[in-house]
C-alpha cells in the first residue's frame, strides 16, 4: 500500500484550516505534516519537514500580510525557483485568480466552502499523478489481467470499456462481462493514462467507448460500450467530462450541454 501524501496546509482562518486538515486526514490519502496561518511559517515548515512535502493547500487571501488579497500567490511565486517544491492546490472563496494560478503551475483549485468529495478528488488526482511519474511507462501492447472465476483473462486495452469500484472490489466491464481486477481505480488511472477518464470516484471510462451523453433527472449519464452500459457522472466533474469528450469530436458548436 502506498504511503499517504505529505501535506502542508497554509490557511489563515482557523475554522477553515482545521476543517481542511480533518478532510485530508479522513480521506486516508494524505497526512498533514503541518498546518500554518502564514507564509513565513509555511516556509519554515517546508524547510524543517523530516520528509519531503508532496502537496501544499494554499489560501490566496492571507490576513496580516503586505498584500493580503494575493499573499498566497506571492508565496507560490517564491517557490517557483526552489528545488523539490511541493505541488500546489489553491484554496479560495473566488475563482478570480484561476488563470494566474495555472500559469504558476497550480495543479488544482478548490473553492470554499470545502466539501469532502472535492477534497478527496483533488487528493486522488495527486496520488494518480505521483504514481504516474514513478510507474513504468506502458504502451498499446500492455494487456490487462482480470479474473473470471478461477481463470485469469488477458484483455487488450481497447477491450476494457470501463472500470468500476464497488466497496473494496474493482471490476472491468468488457464484451465478456464484468470481470474482477486487483488494482484500484487510482492505480489504473495512473497506468492507463489519458485515454481513460475518471468520471466519478467509482468509475473510470474509456473515452473511445463512450457512445452518447444524456441527461437523466438533471444528471449527466454516459452510454458506454456496445452493451450500452450507463454510467452516471459526478456533478462536480460533469462540465470537465463534457468538455473533454467534445474536445476530441467534431460536428457540434460549443455551448451548454
Amino acid at each position: 500500500m502506498r504511503e499517504p501524501l505529505q501535506v502542508l496546509v497554509l490557511e489563515d482562518e482557523w475554522p477553515a484550516r482545521n476543517y481542511l486538515v480533518q478532510l485530508v486526514e479522513q480521506s486516508g490519502l494524505g497526512h498533514v505534516a503541518a498546518a500554518v496561518p502564514s507564509p513565513a511559517l509555511a516556509s519554515e515548515a517546508l524547510a524543517a519537514a523530516p520528509v519531503a512535502i508532496d502537496v501544499a493547500f494554499v489560501d490566496v487571501h492571507l490576513a496580516g500580510e503586505r498584500d493580503p488579497s494575493r499573499a498566497g500567490l506571492t508565496w507560490i511565486e517564491g517557490l517557483a525557483a526552489g528545488r523539490g517544491a511541493p505541488r500546489i492546490v489553491l484554496t479560495t472563496a473566488s475563482s478570480g485568480h484561476a488563470m494566474q494560478a495555472y500559469e504558476l503551475g497550480v495543479v488544482d483549485y478548490l473553492l470554499k466552502p470545502f466539501t469532502e468529495g472535492r477534497v478527496r478528488t483533488a487528493l486522488e488526482r495527486l496520488v494518480a499523478a505521483t504514481a504516474r511519474s514513478s510507474a513504468p511507462r506502458t504502451d498499446g501492447a500492455t494487456r490487462i489481467a482480470a479474473r473470471h472465476g478461477r481463470a485469469v483473462v488477458f484483455l487488450a486495452r481497447d477491450e476494457a470499456f470501463a472500470f468500476e469500484a464497488e466497496g473494496r472490489l474493482c471490476f472491468v466491464h468488457t464484451a465478456q462481462g464484468r470481470l474482477d481486477v486487483d488494482l484500484s481505480l487510482t492505480s489504473l488511472e495512473a497506468v492507463l493514462g489519458p485515454t481513460y477518464l475518471r468520471v466519478h470516484r467509482n468509475w473510470l471510462v474509456s473515452t473511445a467507448h463512450v457512445r452518447a451523453m444524456e441527461r437523466e433527472s438533471g444528471e449527466l449519464v454516459l452510454v458506454v460500450g456496445p452493451g450500452q452500459l450507463r454510467v452516471q457522472v459526478a456533478r462536480d466533474r460533469a462540465a470537465a467530462v463534457r468538455d473533454r469528450l467534445l474536445a476530441s469530436a467534431i460536428g457540434l458548436r460549443p455551448g451548454p450541454g
